[in-house]
């Protein structure tokens, strides 16, 4: 069974770089988009917390502000970033799919 990768976020930036090569768990969350023209993103702080990454909104902003969460491949700072189908976010040894549900 592969061992979590969580305690890779305390380490060096190359540790969880290292890391991600080794350990990678897939989440899916699935995005609904109302008909009546509602929102269609979520915003990274609130995805992190939706998928059990961190236990509050805020709690994901400190990650974000941190610098170890990509989204698309780029580091990501701006902690209200507009996660939109299709994206793909990596924090440590997670890899978020976002997809239409």
């Amino acid at each position: 069974m592969a061992e979590s990768c969580i305690s890779c976020n305390t380490g060096t930036r190359g540790e969880v770089l290292m890391a991600q090569n080794l350990v990678m768990q897939n989440l899916e969350f699935k995005l609904i988009v109302p008909l009546w023209g509602g929102s269609e993103y979520i915003e990274l702080n609130q995805l992190l917390k939706l998928v059990g990454q961190c236990d509050s909104g805020g709690a994901g902003k400190v990650l974000v502000a941190g610098g170890t969460v990509l989204v698309d491949g780029k580091v990501e700072l701006r902690k209200t970033c507009k996660v939109r189908t299709g994206s793909i976010v990596t924090l440590g040894g997670v890899r978020i799919t976002v997809k239409a549900a």
